[in-house]
């Protein structure tokens, strides 16, 4: 949040330290630095630790504070930290705050609006398979229990996108979505779809109506075909019946 000028009153700090001082800056928004400030750094870029990891540095934490505190709990909780381990235990520090000595998903469920992975998990189904009613009902079903809808969309989304890394894997088809078998191109769009819904969603005056109509649009955009795949494929099409044509053609003249 520094300005221009207040770099440039650091900047002459940097460039005549003091020999006994050594300055660490952390920021999530490194385009903001000026270029004169990161030319005279060493740059580190720190990645999301992954929820595994957080996981097993929560469980440490619960049995040196005698927590019992289920797997799932846990896991919920490492999904919400997006990869911060100093999020995973300012929630977990929370939770303990309002449920004492004993947590399960339930609590952490219903204290943070979460969606379990279970309803996560049967709603990318119905989208996979196209069945609006089912998809309409989870959503009532979440909403009628307060869930928080904004972060619904997002572990979705990470959801199809395990899905389409799945598909590019197996050679341009996967079957984790529900076990309906779905094309790359498919996933991509559908997950495109989800993408591109999370500003009317998050900004909307009607959450529950935009996530609706987020992910109607998202499962129409994955059953329509592109038409560059499309024309690929009356062209091979129209090749493979002028080839047969001139075998009958050579066959006949024989």
């Amino acid at each position: 949040m520094l300005s221009t000028a207040a770099f440039n009153a650091l900047l002459k700090t940097l460039e005549e330290p003091p020999p006994h001082v050594k300055f660490v800056f952390a920021t999530t928004d490194v385009q903001k630095v000026l270029p004169t400030i990161i030319s005279r750094c060493q740059r580190f870029d720190l990645k999301p630790i992954p929820s595994d990891l957080i996981v097993l540095r929560l469980k440490k934490i619960a049995v040196e504070e005698k927590i019992k505190v289920t797997d799932a709990a846990l896991a919920c909780i490492a999904r919400m930290a997006d990869g911060g381990m100093r999020d995973a235990q300012s929630i977990f520090d929370q939770m303990i705050s309002f449920c004492g000595q004993e947590i399960g998903e339930p609590d952490v469920l219903d204290v943070y609006g979460l969606v379990a992975a279970e309803k996560i998990t049967a709603l990318a189904g119905a989208l996979a398979a196209g069945d609006h009613r089912k998809i309409i009902q989870i959503v009532d079903e979440c909403d009628e229990s307060g869930r928080d809808l904004v972060r619904l969309l997002t572990d979705l989304q990470a959801l199809v996108r395990q899905a389409l890394l799945d598909a590019i894997a197996k050679g341009g088809h996967s079957e984790q979505l529900g076990g309906a078998t779905m094309t790359t191109e498919q996933i991509t769009r559908l997950l495109d779809g989800l993408r591109e819904g999370e500003g009317s969603v998050k900004l909307g005056l009607s959450e529950k109506i935009n996530f609706e109509v987020t992910l109607l649009k998202a499962v129409e955009a994955s059953r329509s075909r592109a038409i560059d795949s499309l024309i690929k494929e009356l062209t091979s099409l129209a090749d493979a019946s002028a080839e047969a044509g001139s075998e009958d053609s050579e066959k006949k003249k024989t």
